[in-house]
């Protein structure tokens, strides 16, 4: 019996206007036994088999939809590189759809909550919004958070900037000033010790 892959994958991922890039890192998988799918247009299916026989199965939920035949993909040493093109074209605040709860209308909220007689436990809600504060993205995913910020309150100039930079420097320059970089290309400019390639 094969041996199933824990559950807790990590992955990173970047973006463009027009595609999303997701990285699942995982190591020694058999490309004639990867299999990657999109249902629904937003539900990343990707089922694999590790060196060692063991069975990887990943799913993600994106925040938007993106086109169903036309995925792309590498297996890498150390990870599954897979690149979507979005159905609109726009920068995404987060890969993954959040479920969130259906806020109540004004007039219910004054309706029910003279009659509620829910008794609040404060010690697990000051404990929860410490776990929240203790789970703060660090590294490469704040860098991610900090842009999205920028880009879902920055004005249409700095939206328009970071766009073409991004764009055209294949993802290697983000830029917010547009007066900067209105009236010239960006160039490719890597990471020192990194070299920049197209994508076939």
């Amino acid at each position: 019996m094969a041996k199933i892959s824990p559950p807790n994958t990590k992955y990173d991922w970047y973006q463009t206007e027009s595609h999303v890039v997701i990285n699942i890192l995982i190591k020694k998988v058999k490309p004639e036994n990867a299999r990657i799918d999109i249902e629904d247009s937003t539900k990343l299916s990707c089922i694999a088999k590790v060196a060692d026989d063991t069975d990887f199965s990943f799913i993600l939920n994106l925040a938007h939809e993106v086109e169903g035949n036309n995925i792309h993909w590498k297996i890498l040493p150390s990870k599954i590189e897979i690149k979507l093109k979005k159905v609109e074209y726009m920068m995404w605040k987060q890969l993954e759809k959040v479920q969130s709860e259906i806020q109540p209308k004004t007039d219910e909220v004054i309706k029910t909550y003279p009659s509620s007689k829910t008794k609040k436990d404060w010690d697990q809600i000051v404990a929860e919004v410490e776990k929240e504060e203790d789970e703060k993205p660090e590294g490469e995913a704040a860098l991610n958070q900090l842009f999205q910020k920028i880009y879902a309150e920055g004005s249409d100039e700095t939206r328009k900037a970071m766009n073409k930079s991004f764009m055209e420097s294949g993802g290697t320059v983000l830029s917010t000033n547009w007066n900067d970089i209105a009236t010239k290309k960006v160039e490719v400019n890597p990471p020192e010790g990194m070299e920049y390639k197209k994508w076939d």
